[in-house]
């Protein structure tokens, strides 16, 4: 009776680890982040992301108002094993002009690791694919697109550790833009730094 007790306890256990290691694979392998998208360089922009896993898939959702009307923005999801899995401050990452630039923000953010363009390539090589990002009527972008992304990409959103970062701020007010308020890009000599440097920033979480 002691036997047959003893093997009910291990059944018991085992069926229990069992549960717990499903769990857990079911976890890796799919769910949703979410993040409050917050403003940079005073651009007065704000939204939300969320971003649904299932294995490699991604299913992107964002949201943001108050950009500049009408210009094409730049929007990605960052990661990196030695970023800080954060949005960038003045006080921490910016080189003393009170503007960051995007090159600033990659300790906080890590490097472009998926492309939210509207068609075509996600990859990082779509960067500055400018013509092929969401412009903002009237300030606003709501952006849908179903993704396939590289498996340490979606473990890292499923863990939490990516960033959200929509790119573009006319700083002048001038409706375009243009090279006279900061200057050229630090990305791309031929594009103004108006066009990439980060309006809105959140980081997703789980």
């Amino acid at each position: 009776m002691m036997i047959a007790a003893a093997m009910s306890v291990l059944t018991l256990f085992a069926m229990t680890q069992a549960a717990i290691a499903d769990r857990s694979a079911q976890r890796e392998a799919g769910g949703r982040a979410r993040g409050m998208l917050m403003p940079l360089n005073n651009s007065g922009a704000y939204g939300r992301a969320a971003v649904g896993t299932d294995g490699r898939q991604l299913d992107v959702r964002v949201q943001a108002h108050e950009l500049a009307h009408a210009l094409p923005h730049a929007m990605h999801i960052h990661w990196g094993e030695e970023a800080r899995h954060e949005c960038p401050t003045v006080s921490r990452d910016d080189d003393g002009d009170f503007r960051l630039t995007t090159v600033e923000g990659v300790p906080a953010y890590g490097p472009v690791r998926v492309s939210l363009t509207t068609s075509g390539d996600t990859s990082p090589e779509s960067v500055l694919a400018v013509d092929r990002y969401p412009t903002a009527p009237e300030g606003t972008i709501r952006y849908e697109r179903q993704i396939r992304t590289q498996g340490e990409v979606a473990r890292a959103i499923r863990r939490g550790e990516a960033v959200v970062v929509i790119h573009g701020v006319d700083y002048n007010g001038n409706g375009r833009y243009d090279f006279n308020s900061a200057g050229e890009s630090d990305l791309n000599e031929d594009l103004p730094a108006e066009a990439t440097d980060p309006a809105v920033c959140g980081a997703l979480s789980r």
